[in-house]
């Protein structure tokens, strides 16, 4: 038997996006197909090229459409990620799982949305009661006492986190005056031009106590597409590689879909434990190999447990992190240097990987110095995976 990994089998070689925003003005199938011909022009691979598709179950556009309007002859994998932002990563796992097993040569993932003009997942009012599936008949232990919105289920994680540690308000406002920081340089974020201060974010409403309003992320519309093949070819292509050099997706002991509130402890995210150690034993790295990160921030207070999973921060220390300023602009992880979902957009995360693609190539608006490797984190709270992918 051999020993063998993913690591190093597979490389992103093109990357395409629309622009993003609150009122795309055209359908998600067509912003798909912006995203994924951007992306196919951007590799120098022909559309009929492609055989394989990934995504989310969220995303309404069907792989069969794209596949059809693209002009593929033979498409021979496709697969759809569940749990919402936790599927960020794990398309483009899948992506590289097909090629390196040479069940697909070309694999496009993409993620296209109209999350703010078409529909809104923070709005509380999501017809459960119609549907009464397992994952529904589950919040129904909890919406009737006030736990309607995701910003209200992780209100319940960031309370525990405070009263155990001492972190407070102003740590989680550090993280996304941060972010804010880089969109505002970003000529693609939405908040371009546009930072903030920590009075600014404490000021900010409050959505679901301890959570203002600049704690939470975006609700955009948009589309981010990547092609995925493998590393030998990749070589000959005309963009500089970018290596899948790990992939991973963690599901944890007592784990629900943003209720996991029964587990001894609720200040962790041992879901992304799992995706840790994962990909630090695909890899070889370690969290002092990293010199950017892209970190799940769809809401800031769980930003502080992904670090101490990674070992960026020991447990209850990701505060301190976050009052050094490590994770900003000149720190020695600078964190989101596109400017995350809360300064960028909310592209359910694959925007984030697209960073992480351009902080490798080296065309980051943000570029941080002589990047070697970056980690990619996907939604907290829910069955999650991240991604690790670097020079050659």
């Amino acid at each position: 038997m051999t020993n063998q990994t993913l690591s190093g089998r597979a490389a992103i070689v093109g990357l395409g996006a629309t622009e993003f925003s609150k009122n795309s003005g055209r359908t998600e199938l067509r912003l798909a197909m912006e995203a994924t011909l951007s992306a196919l022009a951007d590799a120098g691979i022909d559309p009929s090229e492609v055989e394989g598709f990934s995504s989310y179950t969220m995303d309404k556009v069907p792989e069969y459409e794209v596949a059809r309007l693209l002009g593929c002859k033979n498409v021979k994998f496709f697969s759809q990620i569940p749990h919402g932002g936790g599927a960020a990563c794990a398309p483009v796992m899948h992506a590289a799982m097909a090629v390196a097993t040479g069940v697909a040569k070309v694999v496009v993932v993409y993620r296209a949305m109209n999350e703010r003009s078409w529909y809104r997942f923070g709005t509380g009012t999501y017809g459960f009661g119609d549907t009464p599936i397992f994952e529904n008949v589950n919040y129904g232990w909890y919406m009737p006492h006030g736990l309607h919105t995701p910003a209200a289920w992780v209100g319940m994680f960031a309370q525990r986190y405070m009263h155990t540690y001492g972190a407070t308000s102003e740590d989680f406002g550090r993280v996304a005056v941060g972010v804010r920081d880089f969109a505002a340089t970003n000529p693609a974020a939405f908040f371009y031009g546009k930072p903030i201060t920590l009075a600014d974010h404490q000021a900010s409403r409050w959505i679901a106590e301890p959570l203002h309003l600049l704690d939470c992320c975006q609700e955009s519309d948009g589309a981010v597409a990547m092609v995925i093949t493998s590393a030998e070819r990749a070589r000959d292509l005309r963009q500089k590689p970018v290596i899948i050099k790990a992939g991973a997706q963690g599901i944890s002991d007592g784990q629900q879909s943003m209720t996991s509130f029964y587990r001894e402890d609720i200040t962790g995210l041992p879901e992304m434990g799992v995706v840790a150690k994962e990909l630090y034993a695909q890899s070889g790295l370690g969290p002092d190999d990293f010199q950017t990160a892209v970190i799940y921030d769809h809401f800031t207070p769980f930003v502080l447990p992904q670090l101490e999973e990674f070992g960026f921060a020991k447990r209850g220390e990701a505060k301190d992190f976050i009052r050094a300023g490590h994770h900003a602009r000149g720190g020695k992880l600078p964190i989101n240097p596109h400017g995350g979902q809360l300064g960028e957009a909310y592209i359910h995360g694959m925007n984030g990987v697209a960073e992480a693609v351009r902080q490798v190539r080296g065309t980051a608006a943000n570029q941080v110095a002589d990047v070697e490797n970056v980690l990619v984190t996907a939604g907290t709270g829910v069955p999650t995976s991240g991604l690790i992918l670097g020079t050659a």
